[in-house]
């Protein structure tokens, strides 16, 4: 067993202690998640080398900026490769700090203890003297969860006396806290400190603040910097009682000690600060309306508020590291994070794993480390792990050997100014020169074509149909504007649901329930979202729909597959469409984005599986030197021959097998059962003839 395996196992041991409570937090009713049900929900241990990593690349990089020749280089085992800066300024070890601000069982700081160690014994120190400064002066740790703290300070103890056996039997200085929310204390308590009235009202600022501290744990933010020589002679000045105490001096006295050594913490700036922070975007009101006060730019998740809070709190030119899921990325929730690390801070390195590579949550993950600053010619290191299937033993398997060959396919170095070049900036570091220079020189697919998202009915078992399950006859196929199917009088309308993986044409298959304008979908959108003042927000875009269009499917994996939709269908949120016009553009747009071009696009937008109308609009189109509308055009009638070859096709003649037999030898044709509404069932009540309906639009 490694050094890290004992601290390790801890770690395993809590989050298995964790799996049932976990698991019924997170499944209750997908609401948002209370106050006191927060640890549960968030506590995920960090993986060995993903520790080993973040605190390589900050405190072990770190400390080589001052001394690139040192020994400690070889035992950084999981250090990138990438240029490292000499720094000219003094260095003093006792002075140096990390935070891990969402410590859970200690994993981080144990490691970092290890290094730390290290470096003491490299400038001179003997391995006791270093316990001792280590625990008092270097390492840090903020956490809500009181087992958790526990667990660390323990882990933590035990290190310390791997190195100094006696560390237990002598009073240790320490730097690990846990939040407890605090109850009032009393007036008296305050009129009894030898303190200024503006002494005591940061006093009492401090104890209202602390009255959330489970809830906001280390994101509590403060309006000013307070003076702790101060705060801490007021708090000194109460005396300790040795009798009955009424008022509850003593007990005021400690919980005041306990919030001025947090908040000291939180307004201290840190060399190193290395976490892997809560993933939570299900929250409750107070907590929501807290992040929203203080930190909009970043409230998409806990995550995204933690890795600006973070970087704040570090020094100028020093580093945070975290572990959390990389949808920050790209996603549009998180540009306003993208924007302001791109504005101000430098991303130093950063691993991208495996879409399911961390079995322990269901979210695709990354490891990265920023540095607080910010310089146009810096470059960083990336890793993309993501053809790499299997769990985070065969991640750690390719870091290693891009660590050890820097020449592998999959490690990138660019500068990440050329994400600025890219609309909502993603960190797409793998894209090539050309493909961002089609950013620069192309026409956003969003001003050729108008990309919409369509009506999501809130239940679709209720208005949603295969088109076999009604009367074919009572299916209104027609070409026609909103205005006129309403006042057709037909309930059933084709439907476009997205579906499957198909390119060019087909996924005819859905029919609504699109009575008087989907009169009985908005009843039902209202009564079960009764905040809602119109139905608009999910029944919308309706004068998009019956329109010819080109569209997609919501969530996909792999190559994008967009059709063409003749006029006649309504569409769906996860059936999106692009309408326009020129018909020719739809075509042309349509033969690019099933392009192998088109999905690198996409992919440097956004490479999740998710294709919301928002990123396929920022898609750069650069129009071809000849007319491919034509060619377009033909593709979609060998698909929409191909489609209507099977005959769950609503355009289905015969079986190809058959159609060439004289037709004095064929056999009565069968025609497909349909079903019929009865007693609020579906029963099979007739056949239908075979009537042709779609196709591609001949106009223009």
């Amino acid at each position: 067993m490694d050094k890290g395996g004992q601290v390790e196992i801890i770690g395993w041991l809590y989050q298995y202690y964790n799996i049932e409570p976990h698991d019924k937090v997170v499944n209750i009713n997908g609401g948002p998640i209370k106050t006191n049900d927060i640890p549960a929900a968030t506590q995920l241990f960090t993986t060995d080398w993903v520790v080993r990593y973040m605190v390589d690349n900050s405190l072990g990089r770190l400390y080589l900026e001052y001394f690139p020749d040192s020994p400690i280089k070889a035992n950084l085992t999981y250090l990138l490769p990438g240029p490292i800066e000499k720094r000219t300024d003094s260095f003093d070890l006792s002075n140096l700090k990390v935070l891990d601000d969402a410590m859970g069982s200690g994993h981080i700081l144990v490691y970092a203890f290890d290094l730390l160690i290290q470096m003491y014994e490299e400038q001179g120190y003997g391995k006791r003297d270093a316990t001792d400064a280590i625990l008092a002066h270097n390492l840090y740790g903020l956490e809500i969860d009181k087992r958790a703290y526990q667990l660390a300070y323990f882990s933590l103890m035990m290190k310390a006396r791997q190195y100094n056996r006696r560390i237990l039997s002598k009073l240790v200085r320490h730097n690990l806290h846990v939040f407890e929310s605090t109850v009032d204390v009393p007036n008296e308590v305050f009129e009894k400190t030898n303190a200024s009235k503006d002494t005591i009202d940061d006093l009492r600022t401090l104890v209202s603040t602390f009255r959330k501290a489970k809830l906001l744990g280390s994101i509590m933010h403060f309006e000013k910097r307070f003076d702790f020589h101060a705060l801490f002679s007021a708090v000194n000045s109460l005396p300790d009682s040795t009798q009955l105490d009424l008022f509850g001096f003593q007990a005021a006295k400690n919980t005041l000690q306990s919030i001025l050594k947090i908040t000291q913490v939180l307004q201290t700036h840190f060399d190193v600060v290395a976490t892997n922070p809560p993933y939570l975007n299900r929250m409750n009101g107070d907590l929501k309306k807290y992040i929203k006060k203080y930190y909009k730019a970043y409230s998409g998740d806990l995550f995204s508020v933690f890795i600006w809070k973070n970087i704040e709190m570090t020094k100028q030119d020093g580093y945070s590291a975290y572990m959390t899921p990389f949808v920050w990325m790209f996603i549009k929730t998180y540009e306003g994070l993208r924007k302001s690390i791109l504005d101000s801070k430098q991303i130093s390195s950063l691993i991208q794993m495996e879409y399911s590579a961390f079995e322990e949550a269901t979210v695709p993950i990354n490891t990265f480390v920023l540095k607080n600053n910010v310089s146009a010619d810096s470059t960083g290191t990336y890793l993309k792990l993501s053809d790499f299937k299997g769990g985070m033993e065969v991640q750690k398997r390719y870091v290693l050997k891009a660590i050890a060959d820097p020449s592998v396919s999959y490690l990138y170095r660019t500068k990440q100014t050329n994400f600025e070049k890219i609309p909502g900036h993603p960190i797409a570091y793998w894209a090539s020169p050309a493909l961002i220079h089609d950013f620069s020189v192309g026409k956003s697919l969003g001003k050729i074509l108008d990309p919409r998202q369509g009506l999501a009915t809130s239940d679709n078992k209720r208005f949603i149909r295969m088109w076999y399950e009604i009367n074919f006859r009572a299916i209104n196929f027609k070409e026609h504007s909103t205005r006129e199917a309403a006042l057709s009088g037909s309930k059933w309308f084709p439907f476009n649901k997205g579906g499957a993986y198909r390119r060019w044409y087909g996924n005819y298959d859905c029919i609504i329930n699109y009575l008087n304008n989907g009169e009985e979908i908005k009843r039902s959108v209202l009564k079960k979202y009764p905040y809602l003042k119109t139905p608009d927000f999910v029944v919308k875009n309706t004068r998009y729909y019956f329109r010819e269009a080109i569209t997609w499917s919501d969530i996909g994996s792999g190559s994008l597959s967009v059709r063409w939709r003749s006029p006649g269908s309504i569409y769906g949120n996860k059936g999106s469409g692009a309408f326009s016009s020129n018909q020719s553009d739809l075509l042309m747009c349509m033969g690019i984005l099933n392009s192998s071009v088109g999905k690198a696009l996409l992919d440097i937008i956004n490479p999740t599986i998710t294709r919301n109308v928002g990123d396929m609009s920022k898609i750069p189109i650069l129009y071809p030197s000849n007319n491919v509308a034509q060619k377009i055009k033909k593709l979609v009638w060998w698909t929409k021959t191909d489609w209507d070859l099977d005959e769950t096709s609503w355009d289905f003649r015969c079986f190809p097998l058959v159609q060439h037999i004289a037709e004095h030898q064929k056999s009565p044709t069968t025609k497909p059962l349909i079903f019929f509404e009865f007693c609020g069932k579906y029963v099979p009540i007739q056949f239908r003839g075979l009537i042709f309906y779609g196709q591609l639009s001949k106009k223009r």
